[in-house]
């Protein structure tokens, strides 16, 4: 792992445009920055914005990331793969401490505990970088009110692309605002789809199969005490979906509550 990390500096006069603080390289496919946050911006936990840089033809070219920093947050982090051909990430995964990144303050999404009707145990279901909002979400007290159980599955290729996700969980204990109730509240559940690990396969076939919640001591899905939250690839979004549905669920929004979200704007 390899961090940049800069010295406070004031935000920048150009608008829409924000410092890059700090740029962790997770592996040679993943990295994690930090960007200035704007005094003026407020979002829920759980939501994205567009960021991005300019384009060779003078005009921003925007992609939709979640941020990974909690609302509470004085910087903005964000999560994400390097894709050498990208139209964005082949310039994004470049940015150094200093540069200027592109960000358009009118934070929205379906990841928010608001989606959600009131329930007992909340699973948060990721694949790569999806598990972005969940790392806003799990460092958020409000989280920790509104259920007794919260469990993070993350699911990747390999074991090295799981070290963000495994980071966030290792620290979350020794956070100075939600440590307490992290530590006794929070349940981790990594697979991998290629490498050997201790938990081989898809996130799905676990569930589908009841392996899961064998695993994990807990019951099956019930509609009754269970909340869904799904990031990742569209196979991912797809299949727990159709899981959920099969299990009574309703898809829920921010303006109508339901037992389970799934974030559309993106394929993480």
């Amino acid at each position: 792992m390899n961090v940049q990390v800069a010295p406070e500096r004031a935000a920048p006069v150009l608008p829409d445009a924000q410092i890059v603080t700090e740029v962790t390289n997770w592996t040679d496919r993943l990295f994690s920055f930090r960007l200035t946050r704007p005094a003026s911006l407020r979002f829920r936990s759980g939501e994205f914005v567009m960021i991005g840089l300019m384009g060779e033809n003078g005009k921003p070219l925007l992609r939709a990331y979640s941020i990974a920093s909690p609302s509470w947050d004085e910087t903005l982090e964000f999560y994400s793969i390097k894709v050498p051909d990208g139209p964005l990430t082949s310039k994004l995964q470049k940015i150094e401490v200093g540069d200027l990144v592109i960000l358009r303050p009118k934070p929205v999404g379906t990841l928010v505990l608001d989606a959600l009707l009131p329930g007992k145990r909340l699973y948060l279901m990721a694949t790569g970088t999806g598990v972005a909002p969940f790392a806003s979400l799990l460092r958020d007290p409000d989280i920790y009110a509104h259920y007794d159980e919260v469990i993070l599955t993350h699911t990747c290729r390999e074991l090295k692309d799981l070290d963000y996700g495994r980071n966030l969980i290792e620290q979350l204990p020794f956070d100075p605002l939600v440590g307490e109730d992290a530590a006794e509240k929070v349940r981790y559940f990594p697979t991998t789809t290629q490498e050997k690990s201790p938990s081989m396969g898809r996130i799905t076939e676990w569930m589908s199969s009841g392996k899961l919640y064998r695993a994990l001591g807990v019951p099956s899905l019930d509609a009754a005490t269970d909340r869904v939250m799904i990031c990742g690839s569209m196979g991912l979004n797809t299949d727990v979906k159709a899981i959920c549905e099969a299990a009574g669920m309703s898809e829920g929004s921010n303006s109508q509550p339901g037992e389970f979200v799934l974030e559309k704007a993106f394929v993480g």
